[in-house]
């Protein structure tokens, strides 16, 4: 049976775990295909920087296919990286930009020869928003958020957990002069990584107030990284969501806001690539 939108998106993220000289910590990646329009294209997991700081080991898990390529979802494959983690990453040129990219094509390539096949859903351009999509968007507009917050994930099926919410801000705008904008959904540590997207199954409005009936938009809009926080004195700062999983001096984020890193500037990261 073909796997519905929903379904084939519990495939397109991984629970990273990373080893840190402060203890394990989470954070969520998703896959993502760069130079498509070259004869082998580069799969990547995309993540926040903040999200592999300082981590000396690595570990995620695949679902493994059948010979049919359907997903078996009680058997898995586990990567473990324990040494030179950090060398595997690529990072945004710009130092205030928290994206990295790690090559996906080593463990691919040799997973067949353990005989083992993988199942996996790929993001690509054809996913961001295109000219036409945005003059249509709205300030506030339904999203999907994809991850592993507070790590929490079925572990059985290597399933990852699904939420739902608004823009906050409106995603034209750079917020404060970023290409960033701002999500009302329940961010927690862990979140750090997720995809964020429109999905719209059945219909949506337009800025001319017409609904499009049946209309289905599936729109990589962006990537969690941040939100506002109070601090023991009462400030409200802008942080990255942590990923270590302990008490801190910073409550949690209030009003369930969080900051996401627009898609377009996923393309920033393919000339780290081209080689």
């Amino acid at each position: 049976m073909p796997l519905s939108v929903t379904e084939q998106l519990a495939y397109s993220t991984v629970r990273l775990e990373c080893q840190t000289p402060n203890g394990l910590s989470t954070g969520t990646g998703f896959f993502f295909k760069f130079l498509e329009n070259r004869d082998q294209p580069v799969p990547v997991i995309v993540t926040n920087k903040h999200v592999i700081q300082d981590a000396t080991a690595g570990r995620f898990i695949i679902t493994k296919s059948n010979a049919q390529g359907e997903p078996i979802l009680t058997d898995h494959f586990t990567i473990n990286i324990t040494e030179d983690f950090q060398q595997f990453w690529r990072h945004h040129p710009d130092a205030n930009v928290d994206l990295c990219a790690m090559p996906l094509a080593p463990v691919i390539n040799a997973v067949p020869q353990q005989g083992q096949r993988l199942f996996y859903k790929f993001f690509n351009k054809s996913f961001l928003p295109t000219e036409e999509q945005k003059n249509d968007f709205l300030a506030v507009e339904d999203i999907l958020m994809v991850g592993y917050p507070n790590g929490i994930w079925d572990a059985v099926n290597n399933q990852p957990i699904f939420r739902k919410g608004t823009t906050a801000t409106h995603p034209n705008i750079d917020f404060n002069g970023k290409k960033e904008f701002m999500i009302d959904v329940a961010c927690f540590p862990g979140s750090s990584g997720s995809p964020v997207l429109i999905y719209n199954s059945s219909g949506y409005f337009t800025r001319q107030g017409n609904f499009i009936v049946g209309g289905s938009r599936l729109i990589l809009m962006g990537i969690l990284y941040a939100g506002p926080q109070h601090t023991a004195t009462g400030e409200i700062r802008i942080v990255n969501i942590p990923q270590l999983q302990q008490p801190t001096v910073i409550s949690s984020i209030p009003n369930n806001l969080g900051l996401v890193i627009k898609s377009e500037r996923l393309l920033e990261l393919e000339g780290l690539f081209e080689n």
